[in-house]
């Protein structure tokens, strides 16, 4: 390593690490974000800019106090694609009800790591289920990639394949590049799509404007907490999937760097992620949690050292205080979304692989069946026709029609009940 873990870089390669670990982040909170503020708040476009404004503003701030007080690891913070298809599987609840609930989910997860569960937590949650979630993942956010790509589209064909050769394209391009380069694929992929699509295919008109007072009424600062016992219930298996996920991302960067004191760390960051996804709930956001794609880049740079992420923080509150940079993402393309979200969906899908082979998660044929049917079961809960949700009583209808959370519920019947490992 150029820079380990305590080491301090002089001030302009911290800028310029700090500025790369930025762009890194960037893209999850632009396609995630932006999904749940256009989806939320339809053509407002005052709502979806305090919606990314809010955004932006808790990720920086949960990075600086994860780097100085919680973890303390070059770990890159983002929105949490797992409370992304929770929220998509509750529309039909109110958006107070479904962030009161990611607050409930927030808050249960900083009690659990404050009370030392996490030991029992990672026995429940084996590697076979792990890999599941992360197969699930996916698979619940198709119904969403597709929407964003062909929803009032006038040429679905040219669609089509406009999402299949530029997902193509910025595959080839991660195997290629490297350094920054390789980490920036997405940003360029955003960048040069959106511009193709303005130049030759797409009107640049601004997106309409809602009058001033319509987000005061609808969205401010802070939700009213609004309760759902279904939607609770729902969000309490996401903040699990995403408490495992975040000790896996910890113990893997950890690991990585040789760190110490990896237990503690271990339960600082796992608190301090809870305590974030609090109060984006309360602020009526997606919560977050870490990404596990830090030590591919720690590699490529050489730079350990946790410092940089200052620099990335504070990069993140200010973009919160500058509208006009908030105004200009809302321009990029729904199928340029749908583009992006495909890619990093298959990056998930062969991060899930990468673990299954190297931990040999599947040795047997009902290893298998225990992955293969909670995955059938989540994909026919994504395209289940509305009607038939419809029907389902209201109060549990959020867990039933949930594919992420019955698909969790099926793996752990699976794999500690109906096909439990045989002891030796």
């Amino acid at each position: 390593m150029r820079y380990n873990l305590e080491d301090k870089p002089r001030l302009l390669p911290m800028i310029l690490y700090g500025l790369q670990w930025w762009i890194v982040t960037v893209p999850a909170l632009i396609v995630l974000g932006l999904v749940l503020a256009k989806l939320h708040f339809g053509a407002d476009s005052i709502a979806q800019g305090l919606y990314m404004q809010k955004l932006f503003a808790i990720l920086g701030f949960t990075l600086l106090i994860q780097i100085s007080f919680g973890h303390k690891l070059p770990l890159v913070v983002g929105p949490a694609s797992v409370l992304l298809v929770g929220i998509l599987a509750s529309l039909s609840s109110s958006i107070p009800a479904i962030y009161t609930a990611i607050m409930i989910g927030g808050i249960a997860m900083a009690l659990m790591a404050a009370a030392g569960m996490l030991k029992i937590l990672q026995r429940l949650f084996t590697t076979r289920i792990i890999v599941t979630i992360m197969f699930l993942i996916p698979i619940t956010l198709t119904p969403t990639i597709l929407n964003l790509s062909f929803k009032d589209a006038s040429n679905p064909l040219f669609n089509l394949g406009f999402l299949l050769i530029i997902t193509f394209l910025l595959i080839v391009l991660n195997r290629m590049l490297n350094g920054i380069w390789k980490s920036t694929t997405l940003i360029w992929g955003i960048i040069l799509s959106s511009f193709y699509l303005y130049q030759f295919h797409l009107n640049p008109v601004k997106v309409p404007l809602a009058p001033a007072d319509a987000v005061s009424v609808t969205y401010g600062l802070f939700i009213i907490p609004e309760f759902e016992f279904g939607v609770i219930f729902s969000f309490l298996f996401c903040a699990l999937a995403i408490l495992i996920a975040e000790v896996g991302s910890i113990q893997a960067v950890g690991k990585m760097i040789g760190a110490d004191q990896m237990e503690a760390r271990t339960k600082r960051g796992v608190f301090f992620s809870g305590i974030s996804s609090a109060v984006s709930g309360l602020a009526g956001v997606i919560g977050s949690t870490d990404f596990s794609l830090s030590p591919g880049i720690i590699a490529a740079t050489r730079c350990a050292s946790r410092f940089p992420f200052i620099v990335s923080g504070i990069l993140l509150i200010l973009c919160a205080f500058f509208p006009p940079l908030i105004q200009m993402l809302l321009l990029i393309p729904n199928v340029v979304m749908g583009v992006v979200l495909l890619y990093v969906m298959t990056t998930q899908f062969a991060a899930g692989f990468q673990m299954l082979v190297q931990q040999k998660a599947v040795i047997g044929f009902n290893d298998g069946v225990i992955i293969g049917m909670p995955l059938m079961v989540a994909l026919l809960i994504s395209f289940i026709p509305g009607e038939v949700t419809a029907q389902i009583p209201v109060i549990i209808r959020p867990l039933l029609g949930n594919s992420l959370v019955m698909g969790i519920v099926v793996v752990l019947l699976m794999e500690h009940l109906i096909l439990p490992a045989k002891k030796a």
